[in-house]
């Protein structure tokens, strides 16, 4: 979710990383391995350094880290796991992109498509709807403590890589190209900004609102999908 909701949508992740703490140790250790993959030190795998970063964020410990950075480098053997996603109507006539690291296809898949279903949607195309941008979010703790212009920070910035940012009571937003992410990640550490959360992230183009009886089914269909430990991550149309 983007806008004022992408700080609620932080909020409850951390919620419910402290609420189901193993479930979702499970999807960051997968997110960290595939991360590895590309090299296991993250002073030069900036991918991996995000994952480590995220796990860190929630307390996940080292040795788990360590753990999952040893599969992903096949130090540790273990399942090959893959890189799905998926699409489709959720309920209310949301738009969902879903992504998902597993080691069974057709499992995660099976399960994807009964949430949909069992929730009045289904799966289908809206990725039409959506593009990739880097979204890196300052708390308002961090960002008052700057003491920074937020009109010379964003010029500033655009020079950085900076696409739009947007100054709200809970902080700041910052929407890059995906090529200048890691760029302007590094521009902030040098202003010692420290980042809430910081990904690439499927934004949507066209938002709707909903009412609160549908917000209500959109939040159960959230809960399973956070509740399924091959979900990585998941992106929505709603404000």
């Amino acid at each position: 979710m983007s806008g004022h909701s992408k700080w609620a949508t932080t909020k409850r992740a951390k919620a419910v990383v402290d609420a189901k703490r193993g479930a979702a140790f499970t999807k960051l250790s997968n997110l960290i391995s595939i991360a590895a993959r590309k090299g296991g030190d993250p002073e030069t795998n900036f991918q991996l350094r995000l994952a480590i970063d995220r796990a860190r964020g929630v307390n996940m410990p080292k040795d788990n880290i360590e753990r999952a950075i040893r599969r992903g480098t096949g130090e540790d053997g273990g399942g090959q796991l893959e890189e799905l996603v998926y699409e489709g109507i959720g309920p209310a006539q949301s738009q969902f992109i879903i992504q998902a690291l597993t080691d069974s296809r057709n499992r995660t898949a099976a399960a994807i498509r009964h949430t949909f279903s069992k929730h009045g949607g289904a799966l289908g195309a809206v990725m039409w709807n959506f593009e990739q941008k880097g979204v890196l979010m300052i708390s308002k703790e961090v960002w008052d403590a700057s003491a920074l212009n937020f009109d010379d920070f964003l010029l500033e910035g655009i020079d950085a890589g900076i696409d739009d940012a947007v100054l709200e009571d809970e902080g700041v937003i910052i929407y890059t190209k995906p090529e200048a992410f890691a760029k302007v990640k590094g521009w902030l550490e040098s202003k010692k900004l420290e980042t809430a959360s910081a990904a690439i992230e499927y934004v949507a183009k066209e938002k709707i609102s909903l009412s609160d009886e549908d917000r209500a089914k959109v939040e159960s269909f959230i809960d399973v999908l956070e509740n399924d430990e091959d979900v990585s991550d998941y992106f929505t149309n709603i404000e």
